[in-house]
């Protein structure tokens, strides 16, 4: 499973449980964890974007 995909799951499951209204707490880590999946998917959508192996990444294109 990809980078993308694997934060595209959380981020699915991190939405699910928002919807079964967690607590205030809950609520606050669950958005602060959406944060950072948000912040992911746009560092690795931008252009340029190298993985830890130096390799360029572009969308759609899969690595063997």
């Amino acid at each position: 499973m990809s980078a993308v995909a694997k934060l595209l799951n959380q981020k699915e499951q991190l939405l699910t449980r928002l919807d079964n209204n967690p607590g205030l707490n809950e609520r606050a880590e669950i958005q602060a964890f959406l944060a950072k999946i948000e912040t992911g998917l746009k560092l690795v959508g931008k252009p340029g974007f190298r993985c830890c192996r130096g390799r360029r990444i572009v969308l759609g294109e899969r690595f063997p």
